[in-house]
């Protein structure tokens, strides 16, 4: 995408008072560009990530929304070597019940890559904090929005890095009760992702599971209604 793409070419029917507000075009055209190239990464180099950029990533991540501005997010560095194998063989348990429960297509998902725990620079949980339900503001009938803020921080943190050239991945195949005893969580905190950071030979040319013949993008059309729900 660039700055003589279609959606830029013109600012004729933009209105003035969004004018004065909007990023240059080089600008806008780098965050579509960071969203259309982000993938969820299961194969990463032998790395290092610098203590000063690992900090900004994961300031970008605490920029995130949050309902009610409670911030639930907590990110567990794992740097034991110990630690990082035991989460592993967590991920493979579950990786294996996970292949059993899919019948039929057990075996194409034994043939793929689904982490990169053992691979990548550094290896991060995503976790909610613990005593969420003093937090009323926007959560009273939607409880479910602290998973949402984090989601977004996880998000903020996925496309910085891939900005920067780094690739990363967003795991869930693990019990999440198991996780939480390995990391000493106190009671009411949950881990919701383990994510692979690190550099990369190459990123995916489209995403991997889409790449693999698992699954496509559907088209936007099928997703978008009016006033309701599609018929």
């Amino acid at each position: 995408m660039t700055a003589t793409d279609p959606l830029f070419s013109s600012t004729d029917d933009i209105p003035t008072f969004t004018l004065a507000h909007r990023f240059s075009d080089a600008e806008i055209s780098a965050v579509y560009k960071a969203i259309a190239l982000r993938r969820d990464m299961r194969h990463f180099q032998r790395g290092h990530i610098p203590e000063e950029q690992l900090t900004r990533l994961l300031a970008a991540a605490h920029q995130a929304p949050s309902v009610g501005f409670m911030q639930p997010w907590r990110f567990v560095r794992i740097t034991d070597a110990a630690l990082r194998r035991a989460l592993h063989a967590q991920i493979d348990e579950e990786r294996i019940r996970t292949a059993r429960a899919l019948g039929e297509r057990e075996d194409e998902f034994m043939r793929l890559k689904v982490e990169g725990v053992l691979d990548c620079a550094e290896v991060l949980v995503a976790a909610l904090m613990d005593g969420r339900e003093r937090y009323i503001f926007g959560r009273r009938t939607l409880p479910e929005m602290d998973l949402a803020s984090v989601a977004c921080a996880i998000q903020n943190l996925w496309l910085t890095a891939r900005a920067e050239g780094l690739g990363m991945g967003w795991v869930s195949l693990f019990d999440p009760n198991a996780l939480a005893d390995l990391l000493r969580m106190p009671p009411g905190a949950r881990p919701v992702a383990v994510l692979c950071l690190g550099p990369v030979e190459q990123f995916y040319d489209k995403p991997m599971l889409e790449q693999e013949g698992w699954a496509r993008r559907q088209p936007l059309g099928e997703l978008v209604s009016e006033n309701g729900w599609p018929e």
